[in-house]
């Protein structure tokens, strides 16, 4: 015990020197190199220079990288969260907020709002919380009284994520080609537009809910071994396992408003995550966070940098290093 808990601190202190590490070296990849040792001293020192090079260098980095990479940092921590507490509660190693439909109900919320009202900052976040519950809830009317089968629970989001993405599909179809290409774009996912004001509540929300799934995290390590033996040790598994998918759903809209549809990070992350340092829900919960953190801000310097004067919509290399994986996990899980 004394040895897994070593290992899990020496797991700890590396992910959270790669995380410092990711963020100095994401700021110095760009259109424009910036070199680290400049990047070390723009982030602690004053960003003014009497050099018009080392200014605009020091506005790039807080103006435009610094917001966004830590908008990735936040937006990878959340979704692994997510994805981390779902495949727990729901005992399903393919459970994630993108196929269990959160995703796609915060989505068509937040496409609703800006094209029927056409809604802006609160406007959107509040369109993409009614989707992600509204999801949420279609789920557990179509589970019905088989709420406790945790695969008819994954099977019922898969059917509402279909049926919300056609009706988003639909919304595209009767926008105009201008707005359509804009809201196509934003599902897929982008930092691009990231500011400082932008972080606040994406990082409140993704904080909040890890300090929930921490506070619980004794009675999600229990529902893992399964619903009678939870049962039996009094905990209340119904209403655990709906409010954890409300905080889950709650968490994944404010990202979804925030920067868009992102899927298969909540899949990918536990799983590396588990790999590690077990499946116990104290112990992995805080590698997961800051894993995700360090993927996707690499998955945004990937997007960014990828191709010459174009920047990849992050759903498009999620998806495309998401399906690798998930076809990995099905064939070692034959």
């Amino acid at each position: 015990m004394h040895q897994s808990l070593c290992k899990q601190n020496i797991y700890t202190i590396l992910m959270i020197m790669s995380v410092i590490l990711s963020v100095l070296l994401a700021m110095s990849i760009g259109s424009l190199d910036i070199s680290l040792t400049d990047s070390f001293n723009c982030l602690f020192s004053e960003h003014t220079s009497s050099k018009s090079s080392d200014s605009l260098a020091c506005t790039i980095i807080w103006e435009i990288r610094l917001p966004r990479i830590l908008m990735a940092a936040i937006t990878g921590a959340g979704l692994s969260a997510a994805g981390l507490i779902l495949q727990s509660v729901t005992r399903n190693p393919l459970a994630d907020p993108y196929l269990f439909g959160i995703s796609s109900g915060a989505s068509l919320g937040a496409v609703s709002a800006m094209t029927l009202f056409a809604g802006t900052g609160i406007t959107i976040i509040f369109g993409a919380l009614s989707g992600g519950i509204l999801s949420i809830l279609l789920m557990l009317i179509i589970a019905g009284r088989s709420v406790y089968v945790v695969e008819k629970l994954l099977l019922s989001g898969v059917a509402i994520s279909f049926m919300l993405s056609a009706f988003m599909s639909l919304i595209l179809y009767y926008s105009t080609p201008d707005v359509a290409t804009s809201l196509l774009f934003w599902m897929m996912g982008s930092f691009e537009n990231s500011q400082w004001n932008d972080l606040l509540l994406p990082a409140v929300y993704v904080l909040t809910g890890a300090v929930v799934f921490f506070i619980f995290r004794r009675w999600i390590t229990v529902i893992q071994t399964g619903d009678e033996t939870a049962l039996a040790l009094g905990i209340p598994v119904n209403q655990l396992r709906v409010g954890i998918l409300l905080v889950c759903a709650i968490m994944t809209a404010v990202i979804v408003a925030h920067v868009g549809g992102i899927g298969f990070v909540g899949l990918m992350i536990p799983h590396i995550a588990r790999y590690w340092v077990g499946t116990a829900v104290q112990r992995v919960l805080l590698t997961t966070i800051l894993l995700g953190s360090v993927f996707m801000i690499w998955v945004d310097v990937v997007a960014r940098s990828l191709l010459e004067a174009q920047v990849l919509p992050i759903g498009i290399v999620t998806s495309a290093i998401g399906s690798i994986f998930f076809f990995i996990m099905l064939k070692r899980r034959k």
